[in-house]
């Protein structure tokens, strides 16, 4: 997949198939949309288009309203569309000009001018254009002046479960990540650097990486506990936990072979602000299941698959830890029950 963060970018094509929109979420109602994209082009011999916006339409026509929350950032939205199929992938810049853009002009600039479309596919409540006026009937009435051909996604083949990503984003907001993840199709992930946090956790035995997210748009789940599995690419070379010490020399140890690329771990994720040391700031951290190797300034995934808990102030340190004990047990069994 080609991807474009301007339209001025992108070469014209003789036969695009395009569809656009959001996508926030990429979820199954999004993938059965992009499915039949992709189905359309190889029947035509077409190539498949992708137009969505960054940053969201209603981050720059609200900017007072800081309660809207990315299911996916930028980045993450791509990785899935790359597997799914798509030709071209157009990240075009929100601005306020973009969004005085008629229905009309929209059609016919960027459409038609700029990206060469014979065959659009929309789900059936978009719009597009200033003041949102532009819609399936708009397209229709503008198809044989242009000479392109208009496929509307019926609500029954959309919404087959309700699903949206205003439902997906509340129940990662409840902390029900198991509705949400049945609603994309995939497990709701967070995507960031290890930094390092003050070291509390592997005083009681359960040492965390801590994440930071970059993007503040990105949604993070409730505060609470949860069943996950960490993602990281592995080099040969690896400085060894002893290496933390100041004032010692940074070693470093061989991984085996098998350990070398990209690997999966099992582990158990925390979100909130560590009531029980009177945290200041919210954090996301996550206790790495049979991995002792420092990481410090590497890129993890963090899957989340399943709820365990919500957070809670402890009286002690020792109160926090004995909990710690049946956290780990309730995820290695939920790790059991789903191989």
């Amino acid at each position: 997949m080609k991807i474009y963060h301007q339209l001025s970018e992108f070469k014209k094509l003789n036969n695009a198939v395009v569809t656009i929109g959001t996508f926030d979420g990429v979820h199954f109602g999004h993938q059965k949309i992009i499915k039949r994209l992709c189905e359309l082009a190889k029947s035509s011999g077409g190539e498949s288009v992708l137009l969505t916006f960054f940053p969201h339409p209603r981050m720059i026509i609200d900017p007072e309203n800081q309660d809207l929350k990315m299911i996916n950032t930028i980045n993450e939205k791509a990785e899935i569309m790359a597997n799914l199929g798509i030709d071209h992938l157009i990240i075009t810049p929100f601005t306020r000009d973009f969004s005085n853009l008629s229905a009309t002009d929209y059609i016919k600039n960027i459409l038609v001018d700029a990206i060469g479309t014979k065959k659009i596919i929309i789900g059936y409540d978009h719009r597009f254009g200033k003041d949102r006026l532009g819609n399936l009937k708009v397209l229709e009435q503008h198809a044989s002046t242009y000479g392109y051909q208009v496929e509307e996604i019926p609500e029954q083949d959309i919404n087959d479960v309700a699903v949206s990503s205003t439902k997906i984003r509340n129940a990662l907001l409840e902390g029900n990540v198991a509705l949400a993840n049945d609603y994309l199709g995939y497990a709701f992930s967070i995507y960031g650097p290890v930094i390092k946090g003050d070291k509390i956790g592997r005083t009681i035995g359960f040492p965390t990486a801590n994440i930071f997210v970059a993007e503040t748009y990105k949604l993070i789940p409730s505060d609470g506990i949860y069943a996950v599995t960490v993602e990281m690419d592995l080099e040969a070379d690896v400085r060894s936990p002893k290496s933390e010490d100041s004032n010692a020399q940074a070693s470093t140890s061989k991984l085996p072979t098998s350990d070398i690329g990209h690997r999966t771990f099992k582990g158990m994720a925390y979100i909130g602000q560590r009531p029980t040391i009177n945290g200041m700031t919210r954090n996301i951290e996550v206790n790495i299941f049979d991995f002792d190797r420092e990481i410090y300034g590497q890129n993890i995934k963090m899957n989340f698959l399943e709820f365990l808990r919500y957070d809670v102030k402890f009286t002690s340190l020792e109160a926090l830890t004995k909990q710690l004990q049946q956290d780990k047990k309730d995820t290695l069994a939920y790790f059991k029950n789903h191989p």
